[in-house]
This record gives structure tokens, sequence and C-alpha cells, in this order.
């Protein structure tokens, strides 16, 4: 039995001794080749108990990325008592339709909820086409009883007209000086600037600097003053509340023309100068109906249609 056991065929014999050719030439093919560099392990994937714990946002920081979020022109959501506040502020002037300026007056008056003293301003659609320059409406009207707001007036002048100009009240008055200042400084502590007719040659140097803020100097609007024209004259009248005017894209005018705590008769008395002002400017070319509606409004409240 055990000589036939030792008995194997030769080729089992053969196979125990090699088990396979593969091993040989994948030994051989590793021979020719270059060696390769050792495939590194694969790096562990994070896990939320493996990652560094981050410590809580603080609540100025959360207000900041909140802020961060927002997309630019969209106000934060209104709250549910203010909503319902408008809601009902806007029902009433609904309702009240558009109404003569002092019934309006007493309606914007009865909505207030601002707590600090509210610009009343006056807001007039006109038929217009703005696509037109010879359209353009622009100038400055004198209020009876100003804007209950000191302004600060600058005034370019020289020689013997500085003088005139700070006895009359300007808070600034020179020439070179002040131009200086502007261009090197940036310097913007004034809110209207007036000049004289030999002063423009050097102030034009200053148009890409106060066109932008509406404080160049221009005869449209009356802040040039002409050779022998009355500087003190001009610089009370702007002292007092005398406002610029500008229709914009749309053919509006917008304007603020007091407080809210100004009396009725005052407001109607610079909101009825305002809107003469703005008829007698009617330009030439316009065809049809020229205004088409005038709407006064506080800072915070809603608008009441006004029929004049």
């Amino acid at each position: 039995m055990a000589k036939k056991a030792s008995g194997d065929s030769p080729e089992k014999t053969a196979a125990s001794a090699d088990p396979t050719k593969k091993p040989a030439k994948a030994s051989k093919e590793a021979k020719s080749s270059p060696e390769a560099a050792p495939t590194p392990p694969p790096a562990p994937t994070p896990t939320a108990e493996s990652a560094p714990q981050q410590p809580p946002l603080t609540a100025e920081e959360a207000a900041s990325t909140k802020r961060k979020g927002r997309q630019p022109g969209v106000p934060p959501r209104r709250g549910k008592k203010l909503r319902n506040l408008l809601k009902q502020q806007q029902q009433k002037i609904a309702k009240e339709g558009a109404v003569p300026l002092r019934r309006a007056l007493q309606v914007l008056k009865s909505i207030k909820r601002a707590k600090f003293d509210e610009t009343v301003e006056v807001h007039m659609s006109l038929g217009i086409d703005s696509t037109q320059s010879d359209q353009m409406i622009r100038g400055a009207v004198p209020l009876p009883h100003g804007l209950g707001k000191p302004k600060r007036v600058l005034v370019f002048c020289q020689g013997d007209n500085v003088a005139k100009a700070k006895e009359a009240g300007a808070d600034y008055a020179g020439s070179d000086e002040l131009i200086k200042k502007i261009q090197t400084e940036g310097w913007m502590e004034f809110d209207v600037a007036l000049a004289t007719q030999d002063m423009m040659g050097q102030v034009s140097r200053l148009g890409k600097v106060l066109g932008p803020r509406g404080l160049m100097p221009t005869p449209k609007a009356g802040t040039v003053i002409p050779a022998g024209g009355d500087i003190a004259q001009a610089v009370r009248e702007f002292k007092a509340g005398k406002v610029e005017y500008r229709s914009d894209k749309g053919g509006n005018v917008h304007a603020g023309l007091g407080k809210m705590s100004f009396d009725e008769d005052k407001l109607v008395a610079n909101i009825t100068a305002f809107v003469e002002a703005i008829r007698a400017a009617k330009p030439s070319g316009v065809k049809g109906n020229y205004i088409k509606s005038i709407t006064v409004a506080g800072t915070m409240t809603p608008g009441v249609p006004v029929s004049m």
C-alpha cells in the first residue's frame, strides 16, 4: 500500500514541486521593469467625530454673517406688528383718496409713527419726456417759511464780495484756498455752494467732485451770481430755505419742504409756492397733461395723494 501511495504520476509530482508558472512569469516581468514606488495608503476620510470642533459664533459674528447673506437692495423682513400698522395706514389713505392739501397734511400727521421730527416731502409726477433735454425741469424756489433746518452755505468769491457774503450769513467764503481744500482734502462740510460769475472758470475744476453730489454751482439752479448781482440777497435766500429741484429720469420732481412740527399754514404756504414754481417752469414742448399727480409724505410715512 505504501508503494502504491508513493507511485503518483509524474505530472502530480511536478505540480507539487512547481505549483504554477505564473509567479515565475510575474517575477520575470518585475526584473525587466523598473522598480515601482510603493503606493501610499489612502488618507482616512474625516468624520464628524474626528473633525475639530469650532467654537460657537458670538452674537456680533452671527449678526454680521446674517447681514452679509442679505441681497443688496432687499430690506429686512418687517415684523407682524409693523405690517399690520402699515396695512391700516394704507387702508385709511385709500379710503380718503385724493384730498385737498390741508386735509392731506392732517391725514399725514395722524399716521405719523416716528419719534423724531420727520421732513414733509412733496413728490410730483410730470408729463415730460426725460429723454429730451429741452423738457428737463431745474431751478430753485425760495420758501416763505424755510425748511426748519439750518443750511451751511459756501460762496466762491473774491475781493470785497468775501466780506459781503460773510456779513449776509455765509458759513464759508473765499476763492483759491477753498478750491484747494476741496481738491486735496476732500472737504465737503457745506450744504449749498454759490459762486460769482468771475469765479466759475476756477470752480469748473471741481465739476467731478461737486457734480455727483448736486453741489456744483449752475445758473439754472440760481447758484451762480451774475456780475453786478446782489450776493448778500442770494446768501440770505439760501440760508432761509431756498430749495433746488431737478427732474429725474422718470420725469418726477422731489423736494423736502418743511418739518412735521410746522403749523399747517406754514406747510401749505411752502408746498403751494413749490407747486406754483413747477407749474411756471412748464417747458414749451410738453403736450397734454403736465402735472400728473402730487403726493405728500413724511420721512417714515406712506404717501397721501393731493388734489391741487
